[in-house]
C-alpha cells in the first residue's frame, strides 16, 4: 500500500452489518484549524448504525465514511490552531469528529482534541469524545444538573449510560438507572449508581416511583423517547427536566401537557454532529476542565466491553445491534497496517 494511501472501514451499501469492509482510500489531509490524526482506536456509537442502515445521513462537508470519535497521534497539522488548541505534534489525542473515525487516518478540528487523560490507553480513550461530549453537554448545559439532585439514566449500561452514572455521581448526583437484564443492572451499581431497575421485569414507572416514596426524580436522560415520555412527565418532580437525546423508542410521544404546566417542567433534547465546531469546542474546554481531572484521577473510570480489529468491524455492529454489551465497544488499527 503506498505511503499516501490509508485502510479504512467502508460499507459497500445500505444494510446489515456484513456491508461493512475493509477497504483503501486517500490519506485526507488537513486543512486551516485541523489536525491529521494517526488513528490506533476508533469508537463505536449507535449513530454509526443508523449511518448503515442509511438513517442518519452525514451532515454536509463530513467524511461520508462511519466513525464519530477517535484515538492517536497528531502527525500534522495547521500550527496556528494546534498552538490555540495547546496541541503539539506527536500528542496523543482523543478527537470528536463528524466522519471518517473508522480509518487510519482521520482529521480533526483542533478545537476538538483533548489529550489521552494520564494513565488511559489509546483504546480507552477512544471511548470517550462522542460519550462525553453528549452527557456532559445534555447534563449540564440542557439538564442544568446540581449537587443532591435525582437523575434517572434510561439505559444505564450504554455507553452514554455508564459515562453519564459516573460523571453524575462525582458531581454529586443520586442516581438512578434503568437497564434489560439483572446484570446489566449489577454492571451500573458497580459503577457507582444508587438503584437499578429491570425494565423488562418490572414498568419502569412504577418502580421509580416505588423506589422514590411518590417522589420522583428532578432530572431524566433518556435515548429512547416515544411512549416513554409520558411516562416520565409522570416521573418528574416539580421543575423537572427531561433531556432527550435519542429516539430509539420512535419519535412520536403523546402525554400530559397539563402536568407539564403544573409541575413547571423543562422538556429538551439535542443532537450533536450537525453543531458547528465552535458549539462543539465551548464543550471540549469545559470537559478539559471539569471532566479530565476526573479521568485522571479515576474517579470516572473506562468501560470497554470489548475491542474489535477493524477488519471485524461488522461483527462489533452486529454486537452492537444486539444490546448485549456493557459500555463501549471500539475498533482497533494494527500498527504493520499502518
Amino acid at each position: 500500500m503506498s505511503e499516501m494511501r490509508m485502510k479504512i472501514v467502508e460499507a459497500q451499501g445500505v444494510g446489515k452489518p456484513e456491508v461493512l469492509r475493509l477497504g483503501e482510500r486517500d490519506r485526507p489531509v488537513a486543512g486551516a484549524g485541523e489536525v491529521l490524526i494517526r488513528v490506533s482506536a476508533s469508537g463505536i456509537n449507535r449513530p454509526d448504525v443508523l449511518q448503515r442502515k442509511g438513517l442518519y445521513p452525514p451532515p454536509p462537508g463530513a467524511p461520508d465514511t462511519l466513525g464519530l470519535e477517535v484515538a492517536g497521534t497528531i502527525v500534522s497539522g495547521d500550527a496556528q490552531a494546534m498552538a490555540q488548541s495547546n496541541l503539539n505534534l506527536g500528542d496523543r489525542v482523543c478527537a470528536l469528529v463528524a466522519g471518517g473515525g473508522y480509518a487510519q487516518y482521520c482529521v480533526a478540528p483542533a478545537a476538538q482534541c483533548l489529550p489521552v487523560p494520564k494513565g488511559w490507553s489509546d483504546v480507552e480513550a477512544a471511548s470517550l469524545p462522542e460519550t462525553v461530549f453528549t452527557v456532559w453537554s445534555n447534563l449540564y448545559d440542557r439538564g442544568r444538573m446540581q449537587a443532591g439532585e435525582t437523575l434517572l439514566i434510561q439505559g444505564g449500561s450504554s455507553g452514554i449510560g455508564v459515562t453519564a452514572i459516573q460523571i453524575a455521581k462525582a458531581m454529586g448526583l443520586r442516581v438512578i438507572v434503568t437497564a434489560g437484564s439483572d446484570d446489566k443492572c449489577q454492571a451500573c451499581l458497580n459503577l457507582g449508581a444508587d438503584l437499578a431497575i429491570n425494565y423488562k421485569a418490572h414498568d419502569f414507572q412504577e418502580e421509580l416511583m416505588r423506589l422514590t416514596d411518590g417522589q420522583g426524580v428532578d432530572l431524566i436522560l433518556d435515548m429512547v423517547a416515544g411512549d416513554y415520555v409520558a411516562k416520565e412527565v409522570q416521573c418528574l418532580r416539580e421543575d423537572g427536566r427531561l433531556v432527550l437525546i435519542a429516539v430509539q423508542g420512535g419519535v412520536q410521544s403523546a402525554f400530559n401537557a397539563g402536568l407539564v404546566l403544573r409541575k413547571r417542567l423543562t422538556i429538551t433534547g439535542s443532537t450533536l454532529r450537525v453543531r458547528p465546531i465552535a458549539f462543539k469546542a465551548a464543550i471540549a474546554a469545559a470537559c478539559r476542565e471539569k471532566v479530565w481531572p476526573l479521568l485522571e484521577s479515576r474517579a470516572v473510570k473506562p468501560v470497554i466491553y470489548r475491542t474489535f480489529d477493524a477488519r471485524d468491524a461488522a461483527q462489533a455492529h452486529a454486537l452492537m445491534e444486539s444490546n448485549a454489551h456493557i459500555g463501549k465497544i471500539v475498533l482497533t488499527w494494527s500498527e504493520h497496517d499502518a
